[in-house]
Formats: C-alpha cells, structure tokens, sequence
C-alpha cells in the first residue's frame, strides 16, 4: 500500500546495538477497537488524539479524541480511506480510493476536503504540520512518483530531488522542513530534508544500500531506517547532519518512524524469534522496549511531546487493537 511504509547524511557514526530495557515503570497502555474491527492507529497530535484507519476488507477512517470518543469518517465515493497524520488542532490528512487514489484533508469540525495535484493518477499524502501543510506524493500517468506540498491556502508545489523517479515525502515539521525518500533511475533509496525555499539535500546513511527517512521534529531532527545487507537498522540524523545508526538488542530489523521535539523516538522491532515489538527512546539516553498486554505483535508509528506513543497490536486472535501507550 503506497505511503504506508507501515505500515515501510554528512556525516555517519558507526551502529550501536542498543540493549532494551521493559517494561517501563509507570507506563499505562489505553487500548481500543472500532465497531469490533481490526483497528490501526497511526498518528497522534499534541492533545492525545488520534486518527487511523479500521475495517474488515474495506478501511475506513476514525478519530479518537483524548477524551476517547471515537468518530468515524469517509471522503464521499471512498471505497479504502487511509488516515496517516493529525495535527495539533485535530485536521487530518491522508488518502482514499475512489475513482482514483486521491488525498483528503479532513477539518477539525468534519468537514473533508479532497485534492490531487494537477496531472495525478494517484494521490497519496503523508503527513500535516499545525499550520495546515500538507505534504505527500502524487503519481503521473507514465508511472512516475513526484513530492508535493500543500499550503493552508490549498496551493499545491510539485518538487523533486535530482535525478529522482520516484519520490515519497514522509514527515513535515512547523517549519515546513520535510524529511522523505527517493530513488533514481536504476538506483537505491537516498534520503532528503527539503527547505520551505525548495532547497534539497540528499543524504545516506554511511555503509547502507536504502536509507528511509521518516519523522522530523522541530529542529529537524530526523528519524529512519536503513538497509546494510541482511540488516534494517534505526537512525537518527541531527539538524547538523550527523547520522547515528542504532538497532535494539538482539534484532536484525529495527524500524523508526517517528521522533518528537525532545528527540524521543518511536518505531518497532523484530526479536531473534521474529516477534515485533514496539520501542521509545533515543541513540543517547537508551531504549525501552514495550508491548501492549495481550499483544503477540506491536507497530508503534507516532509520539508526541508528551511522549505519548499512538500504534497498533495482534492479539493470538488475530485481531488489531489501536493503541495509546503513556509514559
């Protein structure tokens, strides 16, 4: 599923097998289902709300509200809605299908929004910072991937890095800065921070094949993964360029894709037995590794400033359940 790498620099340090510790103490888990069906939770803002997607075969859209009320939502004619980011003030953004893949903003109030860039045979966005930028990829009719940026007024910028095929933006921060992924012609995955000016850097983690950027702070700090042969490794770029590559105790596929303004970071990772686990915490200060109970396997996708940690678990029901994890 395009966009959901879920769902999927200048200088590089050398990778830190990190030792894991959890349970933490004090941690409490909230965890949730709509309508009885597999449920994912994918963002959360700063008030503790959250937006995802829940469904049996056909996904749809819903936002809990701190308070846990749970609303449900479709753009008109979706037949898959796919809600990816939540901002600050509760606006949504992510993509659906109807007769084609198109974005949506949904409004705080509930009023949604749809969008494509000029020329698109598929929209997908990615992520939405509080003053209501939007930024995601679009696809043309030759199969080609380009970024775009959505300003609050609806204006939509097409950009991408040199000599790029493939483009996919994955994470805006207040600035505008946006962290993303590309690939040229032939090539491998590179990593990009592109400026509100247009300005792009390209940058890789040093030694791997693909470098996966995702989460962006404030300071744009910037949270990954990186392919290095057989492994998937966690890093961290700092606003200066330095890389610090990590991977949790015992794993070979450590996968960060979110990092808050205080440089927490959030992502999953598999054990010598292949069971995921979720993880916060940072190249400096160490890892806590973390499961919700019940829960045979955990995707943690995005934190807050308060350290809340919005994600999704199986149960040996095969069943998905959102979650909130507290610190």
């Amino acid at each position: 599923m395009r966009g959901t790498a879920l769902h999927n620099a200048a200088l590089a340090l050398a990778i830190s097998a990190v030792a894991a510790t959890g349970p933490a103490a004090g941690e409490t888990f909230i965890t949730f289902q709509v309508s009885g069906h597999d449920t994912y939770a994918y963002a959360i803002n700063a008030g503790g709300a959250v937006a995802g997607s829940y469904g049996s075969g056909i996904s749809h859209g819903h936002v809990r509200a701190a308070d846990g009320t749970i609303t449900t939502f479709d753009p008109e004619g979706s037949s898959d809605t796919f809600p990816l980011s939540i901002n600050r003030k509760g606006a949504v953004t992510g993509y659906y299908s109807g007769s084609q893949y198109s974005g949506f903003l949904r409004k705080p109030r509930g009023k949604i929004i749809s969008f494509d860039p000029p020329g698109s045979y598929g929209t997908f966005p990615f992520a939405i910072n509080d003053s209501g930028v939007i930024t995601g990829s679009w696809e043309d009719e030759g199969g080609g991937e380009h970024g775009f940026v959505r300003g609050s007024d609806g204006t939509i910028t097409s950009f991408d890095p040199k000599d790029s095929i493939v483009t996919q933006p994955t994470g805006i921060n207040a600035n505008g800065d946006i962290s993303g992924f590309y690939w040229p012609d032939g090539g491998t995955a590179h990593g990009f921070l592109r400026t509100p000016d247009g300005t792009i850097t390209s940058f890789d983690v040093n030694g791997a094949t693909q470098t996966f950027p995702f989460g962006i702070n404030k300071k744009s700090a910037i949270a990954g993964y990186s392919f290095n042969g057989g492994t998937v490794s966690g890093f961290e770029r700092t606003p200066g360029g330095k890389i610090k590559t990590f991977d949790l105790q015992g794993s070979t596929n450590t996968q960060a894709y979110a990092i808050n303004d205080k440089g927490a970071i959030t992502g999953d990772y598999a054990d010598s037995s292949q069971v995921v686990h979720g993880f916060v915490g940072s190249p400096r200060s160490g890892f806590t590794s973390f499961d919700p109970p019940n829960s045979t396997s955990t995707g943690a996708f995005g934190i807050n400033n308060d350290g809340d940690i919005a994600g999704s678990y199986e149960t040996s029901g095969n069943q998905w359940y959102g979650f909130i994890r507290t610190p």
